[in-house]
């Protein structure tokens, strides 16, 4: 074998390897890998694919249940018993680094590559959600971002077919040069249809199938695996193009091949491509594959051997056939007009070779590429980041209490906050009944739903993560996270499943950052194992911080959950509170003299560092079984959680859908005006009750160990506290659904 080109330790350096990890090549290879191999292991050592920093502490995350089939790390993504002999196949992953510098293209192969994580396990995706957060709205570069963003989600979505059923968008300056783009994709699909990720029997052939191959994300996940500085937008290279026309023929066929009995296993194309797939199936199948480079379809000339190998091209799968089926292989794909071409055999050794036509470029074990094989392991050392002192020094009686009168403004401003208000500016520009065979319907409500045809059930889906909360205390922040997201299935009617998770930080080796990864992660296993919803796998994502003129900072700590639940009987129920006026507004879960790391707090009163919210996990649980008893057994007509911006905030979500008002006391005289109206403890919910059984409700309530209180009633267009007018619910919902496009200028 020759030597491509001279390689020394810093050749490793450069592409991203520590100097102890070219030592370990060299041991595992017997002799200094040529430049080829050292670029495999660059990209399959990198943090985005090997998890070398995370996989100690998220091995300790819950991964059992009865209702998984596929769990953490098994497949390219979760896959839970729904019933009826259905699964739901779902995942969440990050596409940050790509959107910081060619945001369109970025968000686009991210929502591709997410649903590719569907498919290939033989799932017909059926919707999509995504998690975004920006810095500051009134920002020109934020603008920029977030536009490309969201027209790079919504032109391949709405292209490929999927629509999309909730998200969230949050703003806060961290984030101005590192924005977070989450895209989450869930799927049905029939159990015994799994397609796995496997490569075995010696002499199967090997295919490569779908798009072309040309030099686009060549280093793609080394490039995921470091700072975002001034001179990023030179890694172009790095940022893959998506085509989501050819997905669409490519889910076609996949899902036709998974049903021809003619394969053995089958695996996207992510991070890393050709030699991600060929390694990673090899690895679980216990083989290894000889590769012919030479025999791939390239969409461009002069593409060196490793750029193949490498390359992150999207749109294409690795495919292992039975010997014997390969014409039904191949008709298959002709029938999709998409390229179907051999590039090699399964063989029976831990070795992977590849070739350039008759030459080896590159000959390394399969097994010490991937995590749990030889890619290396590290234990970081962390400490506890100094802000949390002055979180701890935060002293709510120095802040003054709101007046009534101020209570007014308050509630504007809130309104219009571009992290409460409506991101009707956003969901307008995706396709939300594209696929709608499958859909629901359209009942405003706390999680997207989808229905499970031919069954009487309904899947409840979403994603949750308030990066303030975080920020202050990452494991009670990250716990909140998990309980809110099963908040959201509860109010929607449904019982919460499984978890897959995106976690968002800063550099891992910088020990304050790692200090606030391991306590989310310590945060995530507790909730998960209270609210029974064990952790099907996702994605981490380190290096969230931008390097501009010598300044390094880091964004706000995000564990995005994604999470689905079960709705019997496809029995939605609304947020929004009926249309007819004088209907009892009640309050579930506690309330407390608590407006620590609220938004009032944050934005209004310009209190930037204070601890997270009440939140007590025990109680949290208490409420929301409480809650799906009362929804099963009939009583409720609408329920929706109180989150950002308090209760206040959520009342006015409740009354805008139908036009009504809202009538409420603040009954504790204890309890801060500002607290009352603007905080953000957690564990309530507003509800409101079918009308003949208040009288039944309100006796079963007073034999519950979950508090409960009226709040008022619903009126005929405006809104009174205290008996105090705040004006019309109309000129609010004008505020709430014009401020994002104001902001934005359009």
């Amino acid at each position: 074998m020759s030597v491509d080109k001279q390689v020394t330790v810093e050749t490793a350096k450069e592409l991203g390897l520590l100097p102890e990890e070219f030592e370990k090549i060299k041991g595992y290879l017997g002799r200094v890998p040529n430049f080829t191999e050292l670029s495999i292991y660059s990209v399959m050592w990198s943090e985005h694919a090997s998890y070398k920093n995370s996989i100690k502490w998220l091995k300790t995350l819950p991964r059992d249940g009865e209702q998984l089939l596929v769990g953490a790390g098994e497949e390219n993504a979760g896959m839970v018993d729904v019933g009826n002999g259905l699964a739901c196949v779902f995942k969440i992953e990050s596409h940050n680094h790509p959107c910081a510098v060619e945001p369109y293209q970025g968000a686009a192969t991210g929502v591709g590559g997410i649903n590719r994580d569907i498919f290939t396990m033989g799932a017909r995706p059926v919707a999509q959600l995504n998690s975004l957060r920006f810095g500051d709205i009134e920002n020109p570069h934020t603008q920029w971002l977030m536009k490309g963003v969201v027209k790079g989600i919504s032109h391949y979505g709405n292209s490929f077919g999927i629509p999309v059923v909730g998200g969230e968008v949050f703003f806060d300056e961290c984030f101005e040069n590192n924005p977070l783009v989450n895209a989450m994709s869930v799927g049905i699909m029939q159990k015994e249809d799994l397609i796995s990720a496997t490569a075995k029997g010696a002499g199967n052939p090997v295919y490569i199938v779908g798009s072309s191959t040309g030099k686009d994300g060549i280093h793609g996940a080394t490039f995921a695996s470091a700072d975002v500085t001034e001179n990023s937008a030179e890694d172009i290279p790095s940022i893959q193009v998506g085509d989501p026309f050819q997905e669409k023929l490519l889910l076609e066929a996949s899902l036709e091949l998974g049903k021809s009995g003619a394969i053995i296993g089958m695996q996207d194309m992510g991070a890393a491509g050709i030699i991600c797939s060929t390694s990673e199936m090899s690895e679980k199948g216990g083989s290894g594959m000889r590769i012919d480079l030479s025999k791939v379809p390239l969409r461009q000339q002069n593409v060196e051997a490793w750029e193949i190998l490498l390359s992150e091209s999207q749109e294409r799968m690795l495919i292992v056939v039975e010997k014997g089926k390969k014409d039904i292989v191949e008709k298959i794909f002709a029938k999709w007009d998409l390229n179907c071409a051999k590039i090699g055999e399964v063989i029976d050794e831990d070795r992977l070779y590849f070739y350039w036509k008759d030459k080896l470029v590159a000959d390394v074990p399969a097994s010490t590429l991937v995590l749990g094989g030889g890619a290396p392991v590290y234990e970081r050392n962390y400490t506890e980041p100094e802000y949390i002192k002055k979180v701890s020094q935060f002293d709510q009686t120095a802040i003054q209490d709101c007046n009534i009168e101020e209570a007014k403004d308050i509630s504007k401003f809130l309104t219009r906050h571009p992290n409460i208000a409506s991101k009707q500016w956003v969901f307008e520009q995706y396709d939300t009944m594209v696929g709608t065979k499958n859909m629901t319907t359209n009942v405003p409500a706390d999680a997207g739903a989808v229905n499970l045809k031919g069954t009487e059930n309904a899947i409840a889906m979403t994603c949750d993560c308030n990066s303030r909360y975080v920020y202050s205390n990452p494991e009670l922040g990250t716990k909140m996270a998990v309980a809110e997201a099963a908040r959201n299935i509860v109010c929607t009617g449904g019982e919460p499943l499984a978890v897959t998770n995106c976690l968002n930080f800063g550099n891992p080796y910088h020990e304050p950052t790692y200090w606030q990864f391991v306590k989310a992660v310590q945060g995530m296993g507790a909730a998960c194992r209270k609210f029974n919803t064990p952790v099907t796998g996702g994605n981490v994502s380190f290096y969230n911080q931008a390097s501009i003129n010598g300044k390094v900072e880091a964004v706000k700590p995000s564990p995005v959950i994604g999470m689905i639940g079960m709705v019997a009987k496809k029995n939605l129920t609304s947020l929004a509170f009926s249309a007819h006026a004088g209907r009892t507004i009640y309050l579930l879960g506690k309330q407390v003299n608590d407006i620590n790391c609220s938004q009032y707090l944050y934005s209004y009163r310009k209190i930037e560092l204070s601890p997270a919210p009440y939140f007590n996990m025990d109680e949290e649980y208490q409420m929301q079984q409480c809650l799906r008893g009362l929804i099963k057994e009939g009583y409720i007509a609408s329920a929706h959680d109180v989150s950002d911006g308090g209760l206040f905030v959520t009342l006015l979500e409740s009354a805008m859908p139908t036009g009504v008002g809202f009538d409420i006391i603040k009954s504790d005289e204890a309890l801060r005006l500002d607290a009352f109206l603007f905080g953000e403890g957690q564990g309530r919910v507003v509800i409101t009750v079918n009308e003949d059984m208040e009288a039944a409700f309100e006796e079963k309530m007073q034999q519950s160990e979950v508090s409960s209180v009226v709040l008022g009633r619903t009126t005929s267009g405006n809104i009174v506290i205290n008996n105090e007018s705040f004006g019309f619910i109309s000129d609010y919902k004008s505020l709430y659904d014009n401020s994002i496009a104001d902001f934005m200028g359009e």
